[in-house]
């Protein structure tokens, strides 16, 4: 089955569709039972999609839940009020005091905040790693290593890791691999195929797609799943059902959005590499951008995200691109129906294990659904803005 039918059909067990096309939105915190046998039955197969408690999910959760674990290859998916709720539930469900964490130096800022902060305080030590390091990984591993964190593209810098050969080497020191999937969203890529043990979405950006829901998703394979749904359940990780509803319509048509994303972030891309302010372009499918060969021999596809970097500008010129723009607007989001774009400026600041060259100010874009013309337009009188700045 083609992913663009998965994406239709997944998730639609007449179980928890009662035969309508969409699954219905159950809102329930207590499930009744009118015997006791019936009751120790859910308790019992409360992992097999029976009615439990509140917090355990219902009919919406359900058929949501199939529908991501089926696409991105694994065997369960946990669901979470945001990305980065489930990337420290994750973590914290897999890691103890005295616990190694390698952690990549351009992962996505609150991950690192968190590791810096809750995880250090509870006496797990993290070592951020160069995203490219590749094999040289093995340097780094500890008798007391316990995950493998990877994200791929990195976050800001876009750098495109060498996933199977990070798992495998990993794999050999009985290792935990995870990775934030997010940019490729569960159709770009096959995380389980590369060696991935846990598959972590910010369900916010592409599944959702219209920016008016927050949440996450880990989806694990058979080894860890029975670990990572009872500790999410014990953290108290839940959804609402009107939440879900909205991520699993959203769902359906994320193939023909991140089709037109990808399309339209190209044209866009094409465009910026002819421009003279433009040193290089840090978008998975150009070869300027670092792991390029990896995006090539690991992915499927691309989307509307991604960054380039300006050959010289300052705080002044920057804000005068992107201040005032018509249909790009600023916003820490990405992957909904809208184009946003983002200055950004203190890389540096947050990097340990890599260096960044301060001197060309990068500026991150998500294209959106809009008509690709009208956004090349708004870029170019960003661009002419930036000029009169730098010509003073």
């Amino acid at each position: 089955m083609e992913k663009e039918t998965q994406i239709v059909c997944l998730g639609r067990d007449k179980k928890w569709t009662k035969g309508v096309v969409n699954p219905p939105v159950v809102r329930a915190s207590t499930m009744l039972f009118d015997t006791m046998d019936e009751m120790r039955f859910a308790a019992k197969n409360k992992t097999n999609g029976e009615m439990f408690y509140g917090r355990r999910g219902g009919p919406t959760h359900f058929a949501f839940q199939a529908a991501i674990a089926e696409l991105e290859g694994g065997v369960g998916t946990a669901l979470y009020p945001s990305g980065t709720a489930a990337i420290s539930s994750v973590l914290m469900s897999f890691l103890k005091a005295g616990d190694h964490l390698l952690m990549l130096d351009n992962a996505y800022e609150p991950t690192r905040a968190l590791c810096d902060s809750l995880l250090a305080g509870f006496g797990i030590e993290t070592t951020y790693y160069d995203p490219l390091i590749g094999a040289g990984i093995s340097e780094l591993i500890r008798p007391n290593t316990k995950v493998l964190f990877l994200e791929s593209p990195g976050s800001i810098t876009m750098e495109i890791q060498d996933v199977p050969t990070l798992s495998r080497i990993a794999h050999e020191h009985n290792m935990i691999v995870m990775l934030d999937n997010t940019w490729a969203s569960p159709i770009n890529s096959r995380p389980f195929e590369m060696g991935v043990d846990i598959s972590i979405q910010a369900a916010t950006k592409y599944i959702v797609g219209h920016s008016d829901v927050m949440m996450g998703t880990a989806t694990a394979n058979s080894q860890y799943w029975p670990t990572l749904r009872e500790n999410s359940y014990l953290l108290g990780q839940c959804t609402s059902p009107d939440d879900v509803y909205l991520a699993s319509r959203g769902l359906r048509t994320l193939g023909v959005r991140m089709a037109q994303h990808e399309k339209n972030a190209l044209t866009v891309a094409n465009w910026l590499a002819t421009r003279p302010e433009v040193d290089h372009l840090r978008h998975p499918a150009f070869a300027s951008c670092p792991g390029h060969e990896f995006f090539k021999r690991d992915f499927s596809g691309s989307n509307g995200l991604f960054s380039f970097v300006l050959k010289e500008g300052d705080l002044q010129s920057v804000t005068a691109l992107v201040e005032n723009m018509r249909y790009f607007k600023m916003g820490f989001s990405w992957g909904g129906f809208e184009s946003l774009i983002l200055g950004v400026f203190g890389i540096d600041k947050i990097r340990t294990a890599t260096q960044w060259d301060t001197s060309k100010p990068l500026i991150r874009l998500h294209v959106g659904l809009e008509n690709v013309d009208d956004l090349i337009a708004d870029l170019e009188a960003g661009f002419e803005r930036m000029n009169k700045v730098l010509a003073k």
